[in-house]
């Protein structure tokens, strides 16, 4: 019972198993298709977090341009979805039926080569996270193996969200532009519009994200997220043990990116559209902020802190439409310095420790109890009193076996 109890402690398993109710249960029967679409988008952004969770959190490496994967995740999935939107009976009244709204907008007359894979989508799902883990590599691997790190990588990997955003908007006749790729209906003939398709894609989103948290939480709890504290904490040390320290790094923020890739594809199914607002340096800080509220040392932390920032988001533009940026602005700032470590920080610091509290005193209770109940038990009789002066709790005997019991036989 102990070594069972210990191995759920060390995966995790009960909060994941909350976490799992709350999402595939709780959650859906709660809500309206509308409101749940909504969580399932924000279900999108947690993907992110955990693979910030991972690079920051564990890796001691914070990037500020996690958008990118974010993002070439979405337009991978999203270049298969618009051609599929694009066929030549749907487009007929284009100058050139057959391909993307916008190329025939900006006079292209023909698919360009770099979109013609994406009519397969087998292919779309492997770009989905090979393109994001390719620009990890390079970039990774250009700074990790010069040893660069610290604020310095946070600001190359801002830089990077920059120049692929200006890079987007001004390809516009291949890209979509600022308003990106638009009209995303279908998939393989499936209307992902209806209702029953986005339960569908809810339930597929909790699923690989259950999955992502469980290969996530592997890791930690193995020789390889051992090496990652120690790198974070004492590099050299590490480094002089004999272990190269830029190929883990390199390995984490490319697994980082993947996860925001599969995020960015899903959000494109939910929501039917990708742009480059997703891309840039702005909605990279905020998924920071997700995995920072939930706890950047907590796979489920990270989830349950892209679920509280996205809903207070949602609230306060609904409820105070002309001030919910300084709402947020105040919500982040006052977590922050309340709580450094987040919602799980306060789970370990505070919750845990005062459910122990609790736990303990009522076993106190239960013992004092059992203790009186004891002391209220019959006393042994004395030496040489008469039984028959003593109240017996054994069965009725016949006379016959009363007088052949030596104890009956006893006078004072």
């Amino acid at each position: 019972m102990k070594s069972l109890q210990a191995w759920i402690n060390r995966y995790q398993l009960a909060s994941l198993l909350l976490l799992t109710v709350l999402l595939a249960v709780v959650l859906p029967l709660s809500l309206d298709i509308f409101r749940l679409n909504l969580v399932g988008k924000y279900l999108t952004y947690a993907f992110v977090a955990i693979g910030l969770v991972m690079v920051w959190g564990y890796g001691g490496v914070l990037s500020l341009g996690q958008g990118v994967f974010f993002g070439l995740g979405g337009y991978a999935m999203a270049m298969f979805l618009k051609l599929e939107a694009s066929d030549p009976i749907s487009t007929k009244i284009q100058s050139t039926p057959g391909i993307p709204d916008f190329m025939d907008w900006n006079q292209i007359t023909a698919l360009p080569a770099l979109w013609v894979p994406f009519k397969s989508l087998p292919f779309a799902l492997c770009a989905v996270i090979a393109v994001p883990t390719l620009l990890a590599w390079i970039v990774s691997y250009a700074m990790f193996k010069r040893r660069v790190g610290g604020v310095y990588f946070a600001i190359i990997t801002q830089a990077v969200a920059l120049i692929l955003t200006v890079l987007i908007i001004g390809q516009q006749g291949y890209t979509g532009g600022v308003n990106g790729m638009t009209d995303l209906k279908t998939m393989l003939g499936w209307d992902t519009r209806t209702d029953s398709a986005k339960l569908i894609l809810y339930y597929v989103c909790v699923a690989l994200l259950i999955g992502a948290i469980v290969l996530c939480r592997w890791m930690q709890t193995s020789k390889f997220g051992t090496l990652l504290l120690a790198m974070r904490d004492k590099e050299d040390r590490v480094r002089f043990s004999g272990y190269d320290v830029a190929n883990f790094r390199i390995f984490t923020f490319c697994l980082a990116a993947a996860l925001s890739g599969i995020g960015g594809a899903l959000f494109s199914l939910q929501v039917g559209f990708m742009s480059p607002s997703f891309v840039g340096i702005v909605p990279s800080i905020e998924m920071v902020i997700y995995a920072a509220v939930g706890g950047r040392m907590s796979l489920v932390g990270a989830v349950y802190g892209t679920l509280l920032v996205n809903a207070g988001k949602t609230y306060f533009s609904e409820t105070f439409p002309d001030m919910w940026l300084f709402l947020m602005a105040g919500l982040f700032i006052g977590v922050t310095m309340a709580f450094p470590m987040g919602l799980a920080g306060v789970w370990e610091s505070h919750v845990r420790p005062w459910w122990k509290g609790r736990m303990e005193a009522m076993r106190k209770r239960q013992t004092v109890a059992a203790s009186r109940t004891g002391e209220a038990a019959p006393r042994a009789v004395p030496r040489g009193a008469s039984i028959a002066a003593q109240p017996s709790a054994s069965p009725a005997v016949s006379d016959g076996e009363a007088a052949n019991t030596p104890e009956r036989r006893l006078t004072p």
